[in-house]
């Protein structure tokens, strides 16, 4: 398996500074910002970058999952919203709730439900964030056939 990077560089003090960050694939390459971070300015931050990750492992996992228990989906959508706060030992991501629906024929909704959080657990992005609360909720949009 391949080793995926990716790169950054700050130039400046927290505050008035400004970086950059480059995926290693050349996929993606923008700025960031203190704005960008801590407020609503403009360029990425390394809580978004995040997001993108757990939702893209979580819907390719969960896609699994359906498959291999012979549901394959039609799609599988998936938001991650990343709650970063100061706490009292710093700043801190302190939980990621996962909104995910799927399009899949012929399966209950306690199936979906119960392969849903198996991918949750699954996901080597979600395994890697062990140290945060991981929410999940998770919608079936078609069951038809089922």
């Amino acid at each position: 398996m391949p080793i995926r990077t990716a790169e950054a560089e700050w130039k400046g003090n927290l505050s008035e500074g400004g970086g950059k960050m480059k995926l290693g694939s050349g996929a993606y390459e923008g700025p960031f910002t203190f704005k960008s971070r801590m407020e609503n300015g403009p360029g990425t931050n390394p809580e978004e970058l995040i997001g993108a990750a757990h939702a893209g492992c979580f819907s390719m996992a969960f896609s699994h999952q359906l498959a291999s228990a012979g549901h394959p989906p039609k799609r599988v959508h998936t938001k991650a919203a990343v709650k970063f706060e100061k706490t009292d030992s710093g700043f801190t991501i302190t939980r990621i709730d996962l909104d995910t629906e799927g399009e899949v024929p012929g399966i209950s909704e306690a199936t979906f439900l119960e392969l849903a959080e198996a991918a949750k657990k699954g996901c080597p992005v979600s395994k890697a964030l062990a140290g945060t609360e991981i929410v999940l909720k998770a919608r079936l949009i078609s069951s038809a056939g089922a």
